[in-house]
């Protein structure tokens, strides 16, 4: 308490809270990184599961994460204080890891992972929602924290294969949980922020309703969806549509995770000046643009310049739009920072739907189902901007 309140007159990206917060931002980041891409190959190749096995987990564990994260975000805006719940999460991802390196049967895997590691999925909205608490309102700080998440995904997923290749799985979940337990530990020793009010007067005025949340976060879920879908495609597009390499596919995402970084910077800095509700507007209308030039790309060298186009979507859906839903509840930072990574999780769960559907169909209809659910996602964007107004900080 007394570090935080020597912290009031100094800028928050300046403090030890903030430097501390960013260390656990890229441990949990890395973390993350680690497990999350190789799941269904650990799965597959050691469990040895059946489709439809494979199909039950991925399903039940997002279903769990978002139960899990809800409750903690509830949780969070109430009496228990937000380092606790990122301790509970660090511990939680460390017996979950540890367990799965250990762990070859399905059920025990299953369970380990809808009740451990979905407690863990919530350490990301809660130590976004800390950032909120500890600046007072809006800033930079959550905008540099998501930067540096970016930062941990573009080294952790290279990192995890390598440790794979040389350790095994064993290797590889080990490393996860000792992460993880790090978390828990430097979240121990966060201060507590400053119960100050946020400047709120406009926010109030021209934010949305709590029904007018609801139609954003919708919104979100498609928008999420399309990037979650594009994403995922990406590799198996390049590869088969358009004959190029697994290389070429790592270089389009590798472009597009280093571009994004200072774009979420930039346009952080812009919301804290302008609308954020027409910031995300424009990444829906960019994000149109996006899908609808991968329809008809015939080479690699086009996919490549087209991740200008896609970073820039990233950068303002995934990063602005955390700042916005902040803003459209500022006195529950906890419950927005998780219903905006809630949507980003069942984006994820209707992006593999569509992405087994294009299995079948030839998988330039990735970018056509993508292109779909931005055009939804715009639609819902512009009908919450006529209900309930848009949201300035």
């Amino acid at each position: 308490m007394v570090t935080a309140l020597s912290e009031r007159s100094s800028s928050p990206l300046l403090s030890r809270t903030f430097l501390q917060l960013s260390v656990i931002s890229v441990v949990s980041g890395v973390s993350m990184a680690f497990a999350m891409p190789f799941n269904s190959l650990f799965l597959t190749s050691e469990v040895k599961v059946t489709p439809v096995q494979l199909s039950a987990f991925l399903i039940a564990s997002p279903l769990a994460s978002v139960l899990a994260s809800t409750i903690m975000g509830k949780l969070s805006d109430g009496r228990v204080q937000r380092r606790y719940l990122l301790v509970a999460g660090g511990v939680s991802g460390a017996i979950g890891y540890g367990l799965f390196a250990v762990l070859r049967d399905y059920w025990f895997l299953l369970g380990t992972s809808v009740i451990f590691v979905a407690i863990t999925s919530s350490l990301l909205p809660q130590i976004f929602a800390y950032g909120r608490a500890v600046s007072r309102g809006p800033s930079m700080m959550v905008s540099v924290l998501r930067t540096l998440l970016s930062v941990a995904w573009v080294a952790g997923p290279p990192l995890a294969a390598l440790m794979v290749a040389e350790t095994g799985w064993v290797g590889l979940f080990t490393a996860t949980a000792l992460l993880q337990l790090g978390v828990a530990v430097l979240a121990f020793t966060l201060p507590v922020p400053v119960a100050e009010p946020e400047e709120k007067v406009e926010e109030e005025e021209t934010g949305p309703s709590r029904g007018g949340m609801s139609v954003v976060a919708a919104a979100f879920v498609f928008l999420q969806g399309a990037v979650g879908l594009a994403v995922s495609g990406l590799p198996l597009f390049v590869t088969t549509e358009l004959h190029g390499t697994a290389g070429d596919a790592g270089l389009a995402m590798g472009l597009c995770a280093a571009l994004e970084i200072p774009m979420i910077l930039w346009f952080g800095s812009l919301a804290n000046r302008m609308s954020q509700h027409k910031l995300v507007l424009v990444g829906a209308v960019i994000a149109l643009s996006y899908h609808g030039l991968m329809l008809f790309t015939d080479a690699v060298w086009q996919v490549m310049a087209a991740q200008l186009l896609h970073a820039t979507v990233i950068s303002l859906v995934m990063g602005v739009g955390l700042t916005y839903f902040q803003s459209l509840d500022l006195g529950r930072p906890g419950h927005a920072s998780t219903m905006f990574s809630n949507t980003q999780i069942v984006g994820g769960m209707i992006a593999g739907a569509l992405l087994g559907a294009s299995q079948q169909l030839g998988f330039r209809w990735v970018y056509g189902f993508s292109l779909t659910m931005c055009v939804l996602g715009l639609a819902l964007l512009l009908v919450a901007g006529r209900v309930t107004g848009s949201s300035r900080p």
